[in-house]
């Protein structure tokens, strides 16, 4: 189990590590649509919706790295109070409860939104602007899939912490054991 959990952390960080270079592609589209407009006075409509897209794609894969990290929201007033034991069961019963069935349901509801893009050949609807709009709508599902993935590693590492393998207060990439 700890070898499966092991591998499947090292695919969510492999997706961290390129939300991380998107994060970097994006400050370059930004300082270079900043210096064409105000520098050369031009602008490009498909600079200023890659720019949407890429923190759009950032956004939405974030999520699911944000869960391997322990780093999402909750009610820590309540939550902190709580034993390790008692914690990991509460992670698991909400992942399974909550976040997985909202994730199917958004992988459900956008498949047709993504198709419809697809077949019609779905464009920006300004000039210049980016072909292709279902690549990015194609990320939706696709990154709640990758939430998915991202809750099962999450409901693994919370089993082993139930058996006592992990320390729930180490990140994976410390522990020496897996």
């Amino acid at each position: 189990m700890l070898k499966l959990l092991r591998a499947m952390e090292r695919v969510i960080d492999w997706v961290g590590y390129v939300t991380a270079v998107l994060m970097i592609l994006l400050i370059f589209n930004v300082a270079y649509d900043v210096a064409m407009r105000y520098i050369f006075h031009d602008s490009s409509i498909a600079m200023q919706e890659m720019e949407w897209h890429i923190f759009g794609v950032m956004m939405l894969f974030g999520v699911g790295v944000a869960l391997k990290d322990d780093a999402h929201v909750r009610v820590d007033f309540l939550y902190e109070r709580f034993s390790p034991k008692t914690k990991a069961w509460i992670n698991i019963i909400g992942t399974i409860l909550f976040l997985i069935p909202l994730a199917i349901l958004v992988i459900y509801g956008s498949y047709e939104f993504v198709m419809d893009a697809y077949t019609s050949h779905e464009i920006s609807d300004d000039p210049g602007g980016l072909t292709h709009r279902w690549i990015i709508k194609a990320m939706i599902p696709i990154s709640f899939l990758f939430l998915i993935f991202s809750a099962f590693a999450y409901i693994l590492r919370q089993i082993a912490v139930l058996r006592g393998v992990l320390n729930p207060s180490v990140l994976a990439e410390e522990e020496e054991i897996l």
